[in-house]
């Protein structure tokens, strides 16, 4: 380790860039699924120890878009590279001259992301100094660089640094209480503690060894920890609650076809009715059915056949939540000509009435509205989500509110990975319901990053989560972060159960991202004195 400390501090240019992208890269290695927490030991201290043996150049823009930046950048390509190679999955599904271009756009994005990253670590080179303290600032700086990737123009927070200290049960705990960009901050302080112990200069083994055994004994307190909670807590079911997810897996070069729509619809309603034992009631028993994102490729305005033989299925207690395009209506009750659609759940009851919707309100740029769509549409760019002109976003979040239920929010994909920005309505809500497809990147790791995400928000939220997925995980998923029950990716079927309860306020519902930024300041404060005590021991 020393020799790669040296290298690393000592090296320069493209050996450089080439050492940090490996780095970043095997860093990679402790996201979901595979949460391989040694490989951000491995990846993390490079970083440090680049940052170490990094110029400084007078001027502040010099200093910032220096070295430094570079450093950063660098890093992060080989991490978002590295986990988000998944997202190639999709251009397959169109397949043609998208594959060819898949490469380009997963690197191009990677290096959008890392622009956050290199700015982090450039501000912390500023209040670089030798020692903890430097390990501190870098914390402080890039963990504030996660907070404004997964925020800034639109955000786009898969992956958070902070997921790697969720990898278990126990560990997911300390979500309760600084959400995952705390973690985010712990994450970085705990993994860069090797770079305190190589180079070993002229310390004693036992001053060396100490930050990495502290950082090793901070996880232990948080299993620990995590433990005693999950021991303490008893969660209650809704009795009154029964759910049944269909988990469908359409796949997706076939989920828009027209000539596709009534097999569709069938396999739905067969799946829907049917009894997976001697004592199932099929759907007599059932309150929701919940079927996934875009379950009904289509607009049910245009195939009122297929409204109606879903009132024929559902019986009278039972009410429909379906993913479904839905148009835009004027106030006078009649589609907007040439308004952008949906992505919305509809609410449907045994009279086949839409009683109620909600309209995806969290877009995924270039997955459902494309951005400067004049320029990209030239060249023959669209959106992978079908749509010819892409979807619109809802105006806000709601509760559904069915009669003699619990409330509850829904949400649609992509909506579930923002940590602290599920709303306000969320605190009244009795559980959440999340509705997805994750199809487009069937046998890769996105599916399962995806869930893991989600059931991260259980845990912060206190509340439990419903989720249907075409071809994804279906689960209930306990305030704990407890899967209570589950449907496999490629898995089609049916899963019954009912949420539980919502757990009293969890720190983080109650405080959101003030601890967070509380530790962030007590960075800082470390950052800044370890800087001016070193000024002081060179003078």
């Amino acid at each position: 380790m020393t020799a790669l400390a040296e290298f690393a501090m000592l090296s320069h240019g493209w050996r450089r860039a080439l050492l940090l992208i490996v780095a970043g890269g095997i860093a990679a290695l402790s996201t979901a699924p595979l949460f391989f927490l040694i490989a951000l030991f491995l990846g993390l201290p490079v970083l440090v120890w680049t940052l170490d043996g990094a110029e400084r150049r007078r001027g502040i823009g010099a200093r910032i878009f220096g070295p430094a930046f570079r450093i950063g950048f660098w890093f992060g390509l080989g991490y978002f590279s590295a986990s988000l190679h998944w997202l190639g999955s999709a251009f397959f599904i169109d397949g043609g001259w998208l594959v060819v271009v898949m490469p380009f756009a997963i690197v191009g994005l990677a290096g959008i992301l890392s622009i956050f990253w290199g700015l982090g670590t450039a501000v912390a080179h500023l209040l670089w100094s030798g020692g903890t303290a430097r390990i501190f600032a870098l914390a402080s700086c890039l963990s504030l660089a996660e907070l404004a990737r997964g925020t800034l123009f639109t955000g786009f927070p898969f992956n958070l640094l902070g997921y790697a200290l969720t990898a278990n049960i126990e560990m997911m705990q300390a979500a309760s209480l600084v959400g995952v960009y705390g973690l985010t901050f712990a994450t970085i302080v705990v993994a860069a503690t090797p770079a305190l112990v190589w180079p070993s200069g002229d310390r004693s083994l036992v001053a060396r060894l100490l930050p990495l055994f502290a950082g090793l004994g901070l996880i232990a307190l948080q299993l620990a920890w995590g433990h005693q909670r999950l021991s303490s807590l008893v969660t209650e079911p809704y009795d009154e609650v029964a759910i049944r997810i269909v988990q469908p897996v359409v796949p997706q070069d076939e989920k828009w076809q027209v000539l596709a729509r009534e097999e569709i619809v069938n396999r739905l309603i067969d799946l829907s009715a049917m009894r997976t034992g001697p004592d199932d009631a099929g759907l007599d028993d059932v309150d929701l059915l919940v079927w996934p994102e875009a379950a009904l490729p289509f607009f049910l305005s245009e195939e009122p056949q297929y409204l109606a033989q879903i009132a024929r299925m559902l019986p009278e207690q039972t009410m429909l939540l379906t993913g479904a395009p839905r148009e835009a209506y004027g106030t006078d009750g009649m589609i907007v000509a040439g308004a952008k659609p949906y992505n919305s759940i509809l609410a449907i009851n045994a009279d086949g009435e839409v009683v109620t919707s909600y309209d995806k309100t969290h877009l995924v740029p270039f997955g459902e509205y494309l951005p400067f769509q004049d320029f990209f549409t030239r060249f023959g760019i669209s959106q992978f989500v079908h749509g010819s002109e892409g979807w619109a976003a809802g105006e806000a979040r709601r509760l559904m509110e069915p009669p003699g239920l619990p409330s509850f929010l829904p949400l649609i994909c992509y909506e579930i990975v923002y940590s602290g920005a599920l709303g306000p309505l969320v605190e009244e809500a009795g559980f959440i319901l999340v509705v997805t497809n994750d199809a487009w990147f069937d046998g890769s790791i996105g599916p399962a990053q995806h869930f893991h995400h989600a059931r991260i928000r259980a845990v912060e939220e206190g509340k439990s989560l419903v989720r249907a997925a075409n071809s994804g995980v279906s689960a209930f998923i306990d305030p704990l972060g407890r899967i209570t029950g589950t449907l496999a990716p490629r898995e089609s079927g049916v899963l019954d159960g009912a949420p539980a309860r919502p757990l009293e306020t969890t720190l983080y519902a109650d405080l959101r991202n003030i601890p967070f930024l509380a530790l962030v300041g007590a960075g800082f404060i470390i950052a800044l004195a370890g800087r001016r005590g070193g000024r002081r021991r060179r003078t």
